[in-house]
């Protein structure tokens, strides 16, 4: 590394940069078990456990509902083809509540496929890490004391929005997990609204919900693979522009990049909720 101040305080956030984006790209193949050892999901695990009881209890009261609201006598409850047909519909959702995690975890591994693919299908090992351009570190070097001070405060202000981009980006994907634990925990509840007809709109959405929440790794990854072919090209440095301007072009045109990967990692839930209609 460089003894130059404004080239460490550079370097020190890119290197900030990278070390977000390799676990941003560790986390989003890891699953909720593994996700910090394992202890989150345990709790989520008891939680889950727990309120199984009150979706049992909600499933019984979803389902005289739902026969109250769809049967206009009794006398059509008694005919073969209805009472049939209700007591599939209770045993799947009884099915739904009793087996909702492993259902739930089924799901995951399908949406984790699918990113696994798009990893496999790019040939992206890990994401492209960005450096400073040789030019760059040259040109400061070679300025003297008073030249550097505007460097000094291009560098504080360009290092000070990469730094603080690289922890929104993480806390995007962190966020992903706390949502998939909070579906996780309460799915017996909303899964319990399939044993009945009037009420069943409720697990659909739930189920779509939680489906947009795991496929938003995949957005996740897209978008890092594409940053990752914008780090393999960095920015043009102009080698005859003066230090400060190279060190400004140089910040302003990677931050924009930044931003825009920010945006898509942070409109992720916005863009698979719209595919999936909710």
């Amino acid at each position: 590394m460089s003894d130059n101040w404004v080239v460490q305080n550079l370097e020190n956030a890119l290197n900030t940069w990278n070390e977000k984006l390799a676990e941003i790209w560790q986390l989003i193949t890891q699953s909720p078990e593994q996700f910090k050892g394992g202890a989150i999901w345990k709790v989520i695990i008891n939680i889950h456990g727990a309120l199984q009881a009150i979706g049992l209890a909600l499933l019984v009261l979803f389902f005289v509902v739902g026969v109250m609201r769809t049967c206009g006598d009794f006398a059509q409850v008694k005919k073969p083809e209805h009472a049939v047909k209700l007591f599939i519909r209770f045993a799947l959702a009884k099915g739904a509540v009793t087996y909702g995690l492993e259902l739930m975890m089924a799901l995951f591994k399908i949406m984790q496929g699918v990113i696994s693919t798009i990893m496999n299908a790019a040939g992206v090992g890990a994401v492209q890490q960005t450096v400073l351009p040789s030019e760059i570190v040259a040109a400061v070097e070679d300025c003297g004391f008073f030249e550097s001070i505007p460097l000094w405060a291009v560098t504080l202000i360009g290092s000070l929005f990469i730094t603080v981009l690289s922890f929104i980006m993480i806390m995007s994907v962190y966020g992903r997990f706390f949502k998939l634990y909070l579906y996780t925990a309460i799915a017996p509840v909303p899964l319990s609204s399939f044993a009945g007809e009037p009420s069943q709109s409720v697990g659909r959405s739930f189920i779509k919900s939680y489906a947009a929440v795991c496929l938003e790794g995949a957005i996740i990854v897209l978008a890092c693979i594409i940053f990752s072919e914008f780090a393999a090209s960095p920015p043009v440095v102009k080698p005859d522009a003066a230090a400060v301007t190279m060190v400004w072009g140089y910040i302003a045109e990677l931050v924009f990049n930044m931003l825009v990967l920010v945006g898509a990692v942070k409109m992720a839930d916005r863009v698979v909720r719209e595919m999936m209609g909710l």
